[in-house]
């Protein structure tokens, strides 16, 4: 069996927390993961965003880098970064196909009592092609919580938390404390985090597993300041910016949204951090890498050869559904109308309130995910929730957004990674 199909096999063991099987795998690898540098980011949003921004830096500052994220977008290298280049196929399968033969005699000696998951697997081979591949140091993003995500088996020089909002609640907890502590397992002794912008009470949780752990607790914001400069032509954020290390002056956030600050100053205060260890990085690479990082999926404008244009982003919980409101109302000119898929287990009520002052239209569409919503409960929510915008419903992404497009020729496509992927997919064709 082709060790990609073995692979996407294992979805159907679902969602698994803890740290036994990719313990075992790792220990039987010979600890891959021990053989580069590492960087740890969490959160509820922002983490995808500060993971590329640091990996940009760090490879502007002339050091072999990779990252690795999760979910990928149209195919699966995407999640296995190195130099700034997806991992090339034959690579990818010689990795899984090894991972997988070590799995196989784990369970044969009744060494892992339970299948390993996808996620399990994909981190696990993540560390096996960054060791293959000479990496110095991987950006890591945590794919969900973190004390018992598979990641958690790194033993990072820095981890960072970006935020702390509700979602996931059903594996995370119902309050953002609950949520702040389980993302705070990344923690670990002596090693410095850095802390995103949020509420009080989830700062203070956070904190408290620092002062347990003996880590250093870097406030991102504690001692920075940003002046926004006028944009320029195809950019969307150039601010002046200093933070108590060094004075930037100005610099060009390469990604859209107000929100990209936050993110680019947590990134920022994880690049001083490392620079103070044993991985230098100059402000002049920040600044590189700040500017010419590239994540693809939010708030991500394409245009089409005819002079259409879709607005993708993931917007899968209702503080990212606010940040695309946000950025529709002051960035975007006409409201457009908005193709739109969550999965079930998401605050789709929360998110729907958010985004719906900002469209024309909703079009609720199904993402070709297990888990995703049944298009006609969205439209139900979204008539409850919006009885004034006008509603579809269309049966498949390349319907909805053909549909979208026939009521303006500038849409947005957002509620979920997944959505955003068929999309890619279907204007890839066009």
């Amino acid at each position: 069996m082709d060790p990609l199909r073995w692979l996407f096999g294992l979805e159907q063991f679902g969602i698994k927390f803890g740290l036994d099987n990719i313990s075992r795998i790792v220990e039987a690898l010979g600890h891959p993961e021990r053989s580069f540098a590492s960087v740890q980011v969490a959160g509820t949003n922002g983490k995808g965003s500060v993971t590329a921004m640091v990996d940009a830096a760090v490879r502007a500052a002339g050091h072999r880098s990779a990252r690795y994220t999760s979910p990928h977008l149209v195919d699966l290298a995407e999640r296995f970064v190195i130099d700034g280049q997806p991992i090339e196929g034959d690579a990818l399968r010689a990795a899984v196909a090894d991972i997988r033969r070590v799995i196989d005699r784990l369970r044969a000696g009744g060494q892992l009592q339970v299948h390993p998951t996808f996620f399990e697997v994909t981190t696990a081979a993540a560390f096996e092609l960054f060791r293959r591949t000479g990496v110095d140091i991987a950006v890591c993003e945590v794919g969900l919580g973190g004390r018992l995500d598979a990641t958690n088996v790194l033993e990072p020089l820095v981890t960072a938390v970006t935020s702390i909002g509700l979602d996931h609640q059903r594996y995370l907890g119902q309050t953002l404390r609950e949520i702040a502590i389980e993302k705070a397992g990344i923690l670990k002794p002596g090693t410095p985090v850095v802390v995103g912008r949020m509420d009080e009470v989830p700062f203070a949780a956070i904190a408290a597993a620092a002062r347990t752990r003996g880590c250093e607790l870097i406030d991102a914001w504690a001692g920075v300041r940003v002046e926004a400069l006028p944009s320029t032509p195809g950019a969307d954020h150039r601010v002046r910016l200093r933070t108590a290390a060094c004075d930037y002056g100005e610099i060009q956030i390469g990604l859209r949204g107000a929100h990209q600050v936050d993110n680019a100053v947590v990134a920022i205060r994880v690049l001083e951090a490392l620079d103070r260890l044993r991985v230098a990085v100059t402000p002049a690479a920040v600044a590189a890498g700040i500017s010419g990082v590239e994540w693809p999926g939010r708030l991500d404008l394409r245009r089409l050869p005819d002079g259409r244009e879709v607005l993708l982003d993931g917007a899968h919980n209702p503080d990212g559904a606010a940040a695309l409101a946000a950025f529709l109302r002051t960035s975007y000119g006409e409201k457009p109308p908005l193709v739109f898929a969550a999965m079930r287990d998401k605050a789709i009520d929360g998110m729907l309130n958010e985004i719906a002052p900002t469209v024309a239209a909703f079009v609720f569409t199904c993402a070709s995910h297990p888990r995703s919503a049944d298009p006609e409960d969205l439209a139900a929510r979204g008539r409850a929730i919006a009885p004034g915008v006008r509603i579809e419903v269309a049966s498949s992404p390349a319907l909805a957004v053909s549909a979208a497009w026939r009521i303006a020729p500038r849409i947005v496509v957002a509620g979920s990674l997944f959505l955003v992927g068929d999309v890619l997919k279907e204007i890839s064709r066009s």
